[in-house]
Order: C-alpha cells, then sequence, then structure tokens
C-alpha cells in the first residue's frame, strides 16, 4: 500500500508572518509545538480543521499551505 505525502509552507509562512514562532502558531490554532513540527517535517498530516485553521492564520487559501502529493504507485 501506497503512502501519500502533505507537505506545507508552514514554516516560509512563518518566516513571512513577522518571523512568528512554532510555539506562536501553535497556540493561535490550539496544538502543541510538537505538532507543528511534525507538519512542518512532513511526518503528521493535520486534520482538515486544523488545516484551515492554519491557513486562516495567514490569511491564504488552503492549497497554497499545504500541497498534496501522492507517492510513485499510488493515485
Amino acid at each position: 500500500m501506497s503512502k501519500n505525502f502533505i507537505s506545507s509552507n508552514i514554516r516560509v509562512l512563518r518566516f513571512h508572518n513577522n518571523e512568528m514562532t512554532q510555539q506562536q502558531l501553535a497556540d493561535a490554532v490550539d496544538v502543541t509545538r510538537q505538532t507543528i513540527v511534525a507538519i512542518e517535517k512532513g511526518k503528521y498530516s493535520p486534520s482538515l480543521e486544523l488545516a484551515f485553521k492554519i491557513a486562516r492564520i495567514f490569511d491564504k487559501k488552503l492549497e497554497e499551505v499545504f500541497n498534496y502529493e501522492p507517492l510513485e504507485g499510488s493515485k
């Protein structure tokens, strides 16, 4: 079974948003800093609700924050 990969632009967006820290973002969307770290490293795919919350923090469309990349062998 192939897995899919969701990447994000969160780190870049944080930098361009007054160098927001991971902790500040985590507090704003009510998750732990470790969750933000895992999302940025591609080790955790956020729920749809969390993805929308993060996008709203940066005033971006979901597609501007997250990218869905099917891995080889998946549709």
